[in-house]
């Protein structure tokens, strides 16, 4: 195993890929298992999959040796698509609609704000010449949603500051590659007009590309009958790889265009829906686990020692001084109260991107990029421990938790029938459903969609129009293609508002 980690050029025989095998499933299963720790302790579980990777590196159980900062950094940038391409499906388009102009001057204008600041502080503070400053200034700036909703699960914040993190999340990993590319490549940097050009240019051609094969790629999956119901996750996650590879080689935002396709692609109401999303939730943990494990054993422990207080200074300053700033400033037009600023500042958490981001220094052989790599490693473990655990609270004091009980979303999963030119709803009525308690009849579906089978409590029959539907209930709709976004709308609607809705002014229509 030892030989296998360390590089060398011999061919895996078949012994060596038994041991790479059960020390690949031990480790996933010891990664799931750390899940249920890090739910209860409120640690984003970055930090335990770090710390695996960790336990058996160099100074740790195994003493596995691993210094290939060049494969870390490919492995990590295909993680980066599968992790970016789950989130973008799991956006939804009605939250985050309001919050992205609030989200992109974050990503841009608030980037860079938090770049020089955090960089001064390098310089000024720590001593670093300016190429490592406005590296590491780079690499910090980009925060993870995956760490914020991981210590966000017992207390939700309110649509409108979700949509504002979830989206700047998604949208500042792009300008930020570029920013730490050409920090680390370049010979002098380029005027910052020049730069700022440039910047503009790969998010344009990425958005472009992104939306363009999401919206492709939705068209298509949502009139082609699949022979199998496991080829549409399949499919779905092609698509938005391709978005990602399509836009990196036409010199454009691959990043961007991975997020943008995804959310196009979960907001478009596809065939068997639930079955794709927890299939992109899977790839997302294992994604993770296996990037987090890679950095742990990338990383020397004993050589964090000489970085530590350089990576406390400029978390500190990131954290307390150029976070703060940047989303005070990016905040001015949208004039957002005083205490919304102060979670989203303090939400800033870093993640997965900044650690595989220091090692494009590495990769590019700047100077003392290890130390680089060391400080933004010690600096994301440190301030993820302090802020991680704090967030709720802090969301509780500020009075930001969304305590409100209205109805769970249904979830409504959809199979075409080609031949018969219609479709089948599968319809789970979850526990705080306002459906609970409506009649079939009082559904009030339009023409050419019916509820035709219920299942309850492991038995099913055929409705009459004057069954009660309860929660917990499945149910199964038959519409025809002219009326299926209907019919799921009146369900959604009902499901949110009552037998009432569409009179009440909640959506979903009247169709008699």
């Amino acid at each position: 195993m030892r030989q296998v980690c360390e590089g060398r050029k011999r061919p895996l025989t078949v012994h060596q890929l038994n041991e790479l095998l059960l020390i690949c499933s031990l480790v996933l299963l010891s990664a799931v298992a750390a899940v249920r720790l890090s739910s209860r302790s409120g640690l984003p579980s970055l930090l335990i999959y770090l710390g695996i990777g960790v336990a058996i590196g160099q100074d740790g159980i195994f003493n596995v040796k691993f210094d290939n900062a060049e494969l870390t950094q490919v492995i990590g940038y295909a993680a980066l698509v599968v992790i970016l391409a789950e989130g973008g499906l799991g956006t939804k388009w009605k939250e985050i609609k309001p919050a992205l102009p609030a989200a992109v001057v974050m990503s841009t204008f608030g980037v860079a704000v938090s770049v020089g600041v955090t960089a001064a502080a390098a310089h000024y503070l720590v001593g670093l010449d300016w190429r490592q400053s406005l590296i590491i200034g780079a690499v910090v700036s980009s925060t993870d949603a995956a760490a914020v909703f991981s210590v966000l699960r017992k207390v939700p914040l309110p649509s409108r500051l979700t949509g504002v993190l979830e989206a700047e999340s998604g949208f500042n990993d792009a300008p930020v590659v570029i920013l730490v590319v050409a920090f680390s490549t370049a010979g002098p940097v380029d005027a910052w007009y020049v730069l700022v050009g440039e910047i503009a240019l790969e998010l344009a051609i990425g958005a472009a590309i992104g939306l363009t094969v999401g919206l492709l790629g939705a068209y298509g999956i949502r009139r082609v009958a699949l022979p199998a119901s496991g080829l549409y996750p399949i499919a779905v996650m092609a698509i938005a790889v391709a978005a990602y590879a399509a836009g990196a080689m036409a010199h454009g935002s691959g990043f961007l265009a991975v997020y943008l396709a995804a959310m196009v692609l979960g907001n478009a109401k596809l065939p068997h829906w639930p079955a794709t999303r927890g299939f992109a939730d899977g790839l997302g943990w294992i994604a993770q686990i296996g990037m987090f494990v890679l950095l742990g054993l990338l990383v020397t422990p004993h050589e964090l020692l000489d970085d530590f207080w350089p990576a406390m200074i400029v978390g500190l300053v990131l954290t307390m001084v150029a976070r703060p700033l940047s989303v005070m400033l990016s905040m001015l037009p949208f004039r957002q109260p005083w205490r919304e600023q102060v979670l989203v500042s303090w939400a800033g958490l870093r993640g997965a991107v900044p650690i595989v981001l220091a090692t494009i220094p590495m990769v590019a052989g700047v100077d003392d990029s290890g130390q680089i790599f060391n400080i933004v490693f010690v600096l994301v473990v440190v301030y993820t421990l302090v802020q991680g655990p704090t967030l709720p609270w802090l969301a509780t004091r500020l009075k930001l938790g969304d305590t409100e009980t209205g109805a769970a979303d249904l979830g409504i999963e959809s199979a075409p029938l080609e031949r018969l030119r219609g479709h089948l709803l599968s319809v789970a009525i979850p526990a705080k459903s306002r459906m609970h308690g409506v009649e079939v009849a009082e559904l009030r579906l339009p023409h050419g969609a019916a509820v035709t089978l219920v299942v309850r409590d492991r038995t099913s029959f055929v409705p009459l129009p004057t069954t009660v539907l309860r929660r917990g209930d499945e149910l199964l709709v038959v519409a025809t293609d002219p009326v299926r976004d209907a019919a799921e709308r009146r369900l959604r609607a009902v499901g949110q508002g009552g037998k009432l809705a569409g009179w009440l002014g909640t959506g979903g229509g009247n169709s008699g």
